[in-house]
C-alpha cells in the first residue's frame, strides 16, 4: 500500500514539475492530502464580527397616543422624534388652501354648530355616544402615515411597536386604534403598556402616586412594584381649565370699547394665552388677614400697609384675529382665577361636588385614604405630577400644599361625619395631636435605669438595646445601598418625571417584554375576542411539548391577554 501511495503522489508532482496542473481526483485519491473537518456550525458564526449577529427583527418604534397628541421616536432617546397635534390644519384635505388665505387667516375658527369645547382638536374621547370611529380612524392613519414618512424615514422592514395608552380605554376605541398599526404600519407585534406604570418608570421609581392632568381628565393612579393597585378620576382637567380661561377673557372683552356682539374668545386664542401667562396661585395661609380697599382690587397685607401703593399689574393681550384687531388688558392676579376654578373649585363646599367631579387635591386625598397603610405609605412619599397641564407654573407646589393641609387637618380616619359625637371626636384628636408634639419635645428624656435598684424598671419604659452587628449591616446598607431620600416614607413629597413616553423608551431599549403582547396574526384572525379573561399571563418563556416532534418556541406564549384594559 506505502508503494503505490508513494507511486501516486510522485506521478502527480511529475505532471506538476512539468506544467500539468494537477487534477482533483489524484489529490482526493491521495490519503495524505489535508482535509477540513466538518463544522457544527458556519463559519461565519464563529469568526463574524460582534454586530453580524445583532437581531434587527425585535427593533422598536416607541408610540405614545393622548387625546389631543401623538408622540413617536426611537427607543434609547430621552425626548420623541415628533409630537404632533390633531387640529384642523393637520387635517385638512388635498386641495384645501386656506390656511395660507390671507383672509382666512385673519378670521376667527368658531367651532361648528353642535360640538363642544375643543372638540376639533381631539383624537377621541372616553364617551363613545357622541365619537365616529371611522373619523378617529382617518385621523390616526394620516398622523402615522406622516410620522413614517416625515420623521422616521425606515426602510421597509416592519418594526415592533410599543403602544403607550391611558387606562381603561373602550375596547372599540382600542380595536380602531391597533387596526390602523396592524393594517397600515404592518407591526408585527404591539406591546401595549398602561401610561401611568411608565411615567413612574420614567421618575426612576417602582412605586408612586401617579397624578395625570390630562385634557378631558385627570387621573390619579397607585402603582405598588409596577401594578396599578387604585385609579380615581375626575373631570376637572385640561379642558375646563381652558373654557375658565375663555370666561376670563371674555369678560375683559366685554368691557372693551370696539366690543361686537358675538365676536367671542376662540379656543385658540384662549390656548395660546393660557399656555403662555397662565400661573397658578400658592396655597393662601388662613392665619394671616387681609384688608381690602375700595380704591384698588388686590389685597394689602396688615403688616405692609405702611408700604408704598403701587399700581397692580397687568397683561396686554393682543387679539389680532378680532374684527377689528385689538387688545385687552387684564391684571395679572386675574390670569390664575381659572386654575383655582377649574382644578381645585376654592369658592365651592366639598358636599356639593359629585364623585366624578372632585378638586384635585381632594381626589388624591381619597386616593390614598382607600390604600392599604404600608401602600399608601410608600405612594404618599412618591407623588408624581404629570400631563399636559402640569407645567402650568406653581400648580405641582400649590397640590402638594393643598394635600399637606388635608392631611394635616383630617388625617387618615375614612369616617367623614361622627354626627354627635363630634366634639368627642375633635377632643381626642386634639389630645393625639397634642400628644404627639409632647413625643416630639421630649423624645430624649427616657429613662434608662431604675431609681430603686431593688425594683426592675418596667418593658415600656426600657430603652432599646443596640445591637452592634445591626448597626454595622445599617451602616454598609446606607453605604452601598440607595440614597437614604430613596427610602422616605410616610410624608407628602413630589418627585419629578420625565414623562410616559421616556419610560415607554427605556423599557424598549431594554427588551423588557410586557404583559400585554399582541401578534398579528392572531390579532387579524381574532380580534381583541381572542384574548383571554386573566388580568396578567406569566411572560417567563415556558417550552411545552405540542406532540411528537412539535414544540413550541421557548419565547412564543400560548395565549394572550388585554392586562387592565380586560
Amino acid at each position: 500500500m506505502s508503494t503505490s501511495g508513494e507511486r501516486k503522489v510522485s506521478a502527480s508532482l511529475g505532471r506538476s514539475v512539468r506544467g500539468a496542473a494537477p487534477r482533483l481526483a489524484d489529490l482526493a485519491s491521495t490519503p495524505e492530502a489535508p482535509r477540513t473537518p466538518t463544522l457544527g456550525r458556519s463559519v461565519s458564526s464563529l469568526f463574524g464580527s460582534p454586530g453580524g449577529s445583532f437581531r434587527t427583527d425585535d427593533d422598536y418604534v416607541v408610540i405614545e397616543v393622548g387625546a389631543r397628541f401623538v408622540r413617536a421616536g426611537f427607543p434609547g432617546e430621552s425626548t420623541p422624534r415628533c409630537t404632533l397635534a390633531f387640529d384642523p390644519d393637520n387635517q385638512r384635505r388635498v386641495g384645501d388652501y386656506r390656511q395660507w388665505d390671507p383672509e382666512c387667516a385673519q378670521k376667527r375658527s368658531n367651532p361648528n354648530k353642535g360640538q363642544d369645547w375643543g372638540q376639533e382638536f381631539e383624537l377621541y374621547r372616553m364617551d363613545l355616544s357622541r365619537v365616529d370611529l371611522g373619523v378617529v380612524e382617518d385621523k390616526f392613519e394620516r398622523v402615522m402615515r406622516d410620522v413614517y414618512n416625515k420623521y422616521f424615514v425606515l426602510d421597509t422592514k416592519p418594526r415592533r411597536i410599543l403602544l403607550a395608552l391611558p387606562p381603561k380605554m373602550p375596547h372599540p376605541l382600542m380595536s380602531t386604534l391597533l387596526d390602523v398599526l396592524f393594517g397600515g404600519v404592518q407591526a408585527p407585534s404591539i406591546t401595549l403598556m398602561s401610561s401611568p406604570v411608565l411615567s413612574t418608570v420614567a421618575a426612576g421609581l417602582r412605586s408612586a402616586l401617579v397624578v395625570d392632568i390630562g385634557w378631558a381628565e385627570t387621573l390619579v393612579t397607585a402603582v405598588c412594584e409596577y401594578r396599578e393597585v387604585h385609579e380615581q378620576r375626575t373631570v376637572r382637567a385640561g379642558k375646563l381649565l381652558s373654557e375658565e380661561m375663555a370666561k376670563v377673557l371674555n369678560a375683559a372683552l366685554d368691557e372693551h370699547v370696539g366690543y361686537q356682539e358675538g365676536d367671542d374668545i376662540s379656543f385658540e386664542e384662549a390656548e395660546e394665552v393660557l399656555s403662555r401667562v397662565g400661573w397658578c396661585k400658592s396655597k393662601p395661609r388662613s392665619n394671616r388677614r387681609t384688608l381690602y380697599f375700595p380704591a384698588r382690587t388686590s389685597p394689602i397685607l396688615e403688616e405692609f400697609e405702611d408700604a408704598v401703593e403701587t399700581p397692580e399689574p397687568t397683561m396686554t393681550i393682543p387679539l389680532p384675529k378680532a374684527s377689528p384687531p385689538s387688545e385687552i388688558t387684564v391684571p395679572f392676579a386675574t390670569l390664575a382665577k381659572p386654575a383655582d376654578n377649574a382644578l381645585f373649585a376654592t369658592e365651592t363646599a366639598l358636599n356639593e361636588f359629585d364623585d366624578h367631579e372632585l378638586p384635585l387635591h381632594h381626589l388624591i386625598y381619597r386616593a390614598l385614604l382607600f390604600l392599604p397603610m404600608d401602600v399608601r405609605r410608600l405612594c404618599m412619599s412618591r407623588i408624581v405630577i404629570t400631563g399636559g397641564v402640569s407645567a402650568l407654573p406653581g400648580l405641582k407646589s400649590r397640590i402638594l400644599a393643598e394635600l399637606e393641609a388635608l392631611v394635616q387637618a383630617k388625617g387618615w380616619d375614612p369616617v367623614r361625619n361622627y354626627g354627635t359625637a363630634s366634639a368627642r371626636h375633635e377632643q381626642i384628636l386634639r389630645q393625639q395631636r397634642d400628644a404627639r408634639e409632647l413625643r416630639r419635645q421630649e423624645g430624649d428624656d427616657t429613662i434608662t435605669e431604675p431609681l430603686d435598684p431593688d425594683s426592675p424598671l418596667p418593658a415600656g419604659l426600657r430603652g432599646h438595646e443596640e445591637d452592634s452587628i445591626d448597626a454595622k449591616l445599617a451602616h454598609v446598607a446606607l453605604r452601598n445601598g440607595p440614597p437614604p431620600a430613596s427610602l422616605a416614607g410616610g410624608i407628602v413629597r413630589g418627585v419629578e418625571t420625565l414623562g410616559p413616553w421616556a419610560g415607554a423608551s427605556l423599557v424598549a431599549q431594554q427588551r423588557i417584554r410586557g404583559i400585554v403582547e399582541i401578534d398579528r396574526e392572531r390579532y387579524l384572525q381574532h380580534g381583541l375576542q381572542g384574548a383571554s379573561k386573566e388580568k396578567e399571563v406569566s411572560v417567563v418563556p415556558q417550552r411545552q411539548s405540542m406532540g411528537p416532534g412539535v414544540v413550541r418556541g421557548a419565547g412564543e406564549r400560548a395565549s394572550w391577554t388585554l392586562g387592565v384594559w380586560a
